[in-house]
């Protein structure tokens, strides 16, 4: 990571408008014009370059956002999404076949979780769910049938660290796909750089930071990309989740400004973290020295963008983390809602949120505690006030432990 500046090189795109907009023009079209059938007969068998078919396929903006994103994670190529879910399933229903087998981490988005848990079989697809940190495990559970290893860079919402080269050593030695999902940590971490074949993202998080849309996107090798969008066998293609080229445009404007967001959600955070860890709250922090993965990270990371805007607290149970929850956003810390990446900072309580798809007994063996709290730090100026207030909020419900 030391020798790729993810910002440096989305900033090195030539990518202009028509007319010598500052910003790429949007191309508001489904179907494109050719002067001759030839042409149109090459472009849908992807034998031209710099032809547009049909907007399920390509559209000059979400081209233009798919090389920026390409550019920030050194990939050769990229493809955008109507959702974060359309990235994550699309990538692996490409990759396996009725009778194929996925290692993952247990530690996932829910919503990833579900569909690897009770969607895939029913195309025959097993998955095995392991604690990826746990590399043994990761090995003990290959088939000869296995096609992909699936991890999270940091995962929902325990913030574990994923070592991205040593699961694509094992990856790779098995002639398996290791598949990366990079949401929490955006230029933090370069996933396709440190060893993984494929990137996945949420751009409704950090990428696009405002939370005025959905979409998603994969990073990967030109090959894939091409396989993902074939006419005839393509599951992004033939399944369609296709991001519209107006969100496209503004989430393009919105990734120029992500370094500089990341550094701020990390700086907030890492002090909320210190604090919070200084008054004895159970905290998960990758910037912190007590956090399992801290060392690791410090090896795989980009040192300028910090260890990333995700915070988890334990307060022991449900009803505190909702009590706490209703106090600080009554007092104006921020908002109780799912979702991350926003200017705002964002909490809820995992367990009974974004991973209540996972049974409570699962929740239980992977140390989801029932009252953890994920905070998504905001953008916060004074981020000492902001944890004043925080404070008053567990000082008033009696949630700051006797130790403080």
């Amino acid at each position: 990571m030391k020798n790729f500046d993810p910002s440096a090189a989305i900033m090195s795109l030539k990518q202009f408008g028509e007319f010598g907009g500052v910003n790429p023009s949007i191309t508001d079209s489904s179907t494109f014009t050719f002067l001759g059938a030839k042409t149109m007969l090459d472009t849908f068998h992807g034998e031209t370059e710099g032809c547009f078919l049909y907007s399920r396929h390509w559209n000059p903006m979400n081209f233009m956002l798919s090389e920026a994103l390409a550019a920030m994670e050194n990939t050769p190529a990229a493809w955008v999404t109507g959702s974060g879910m359309g990235a994550i399933t699309s990538t692996l229903l490409q990759l396996v076949n009725s009778g194929d087998h996925i290692v993952s981490s247990v530690t996932t988005y829910g919503g990833t979780y579900a569909f690897l848990k009770n969607w895939l079989p029913k195309i025959n697809v097993d998955v095995t769910f392991v604690n990826t940190t746990k590399l043994d495990e990761v090995k003990n559970a290959i088939r000869p049938n296995t096609k992909i290893i699936y991890t999270e860079s940091i995962s929902n919402p325990l913030l574990q660290i994923a070592d991205i080269p040593e699961l694509s050593k094992i990856a790779h030695e098995h002639n398996l796909k290791l598949i990366v999902d990079n949401t929490f940590s955006p230029m933090i971490l370069a996933p396709y750089v440190l060893g993984a074949d494929i990137v996945v993202y949420s751009m409704t998080k950090f990428i696009n930071g405002k939370n005025d849309c959905v979409a998603g996107a994969i990073c990967a090798d030109k090959s894939f990309i091409n396989s993902l969008i074939d006419v005839n066998n393509g599951t992004a293609m033939l399944l369609g989740p296709v991001l519209d080229p107006l969100r496209s445009s503004s989430i393009l404007k919105n990734l120029h400004t992500l370094h500089i967001r990341m550094k701020q959600h990390s700086k907030n955070a890492l002090f909320l973290a210190e604090k919070f860890t200084e008054i004895g709250l159970r905290v998960s922090y990758p910037g912190l020295p007590t956090h399992q993965g801290n060392e690791l990270m410090k090896t795989l990371m980009n040192e300028q963008f910090g260890f990333g805007g995700m915070i988890a607290i334990d307060v022991k149970t449900s009803e505190n983390a909702a009590a706490l929850m209703e106090a600080m956003q009554d007092k104006g810390v921020g908002y109780l809602a799912v979702s991350l990446g926003y200017f705002k900072t964002l909490f809820s309580n995992s367990g009974k949120s974004t991973s209540s798809e996972v049974p409570e007994n699962i929740q239980a063996e992977m140390g989801l505690s029932p009252g953890l709290i994920r905070f998504s730090v905001g953008l916060d100026n004074d981020i000492e006030a902001t944890y004043n207030t925080i404070y008053s909020c567990l000082k008033d419900l009696n949630l700051i432990p006797d130790v403080a």
